[in-house]
């Protein structure tokens, strides 16, 4: 089951936690710097997944431009991955952004995350320079996929 929320929801900011917890180890030195763009309070649009009752998963949106959210807050807990839930949250996220008017989704992720570059090309997203904040970042891998 997905249910919407936003990011005041107490199992989406537990997952948040989780994976800051995992991101911290991934990028490292680097780990700051993303930080300062991560946060969570004041999005309005937020996913959680959960499997038998329990929170598992999550995604969010945050508005880029008028026509253009970005996808924000990614994470499927580790022992529930290669189940197709990340998947599942994208798609969720991609036909929420698609009612409420934007037109294309954007997102960063980082190079060493190759299983969620992996997913995101799979789901038709196409690598794009580096935007905003990331542009000069070399660690940083940018992506788009149109929707309407």
């Amino acid at each position: 089951m997905i249910k919407r929320t936003n990011s005041n929801d107490k199992d989406f900011q537990w997952l948040v936690k989780q994976l800051d917890a995992y991101l911290r180890i991934i990028d490292g030195d680097d780990h700051a710097f993303y930080a300062q763009y991560n946060k969570t309070n004041m999005l309005q649009h937020a996913l959680v997944f959960y499997e038998n009752n329990i929170a598992v998963g999550c995604g969010a949106l945050k508005n880029y431009t008028d026509e253009t959210v970005e996808i924000k807050r990614m994470y499927v807990l580790p022992e529930y991955r290669g189940k197709g839930i990340a998947a599942s949250i994208l798609s969720e996220l991609e036909k929420w952004a698609a009612e409420i008017g934007y037109h294309s989704l954007i997102l960063e992720t980082g190079k060493k995350q190759e299983d969620a570059i992996h997913l995101y090309r799979k789901c038709g997203y196409m690598l794009i320079p580096n935007y905003g904040q990331y542009e000069n970042i070399e660690n940083s891998v940018c992506m788009k996929k149109v929707i309407a």
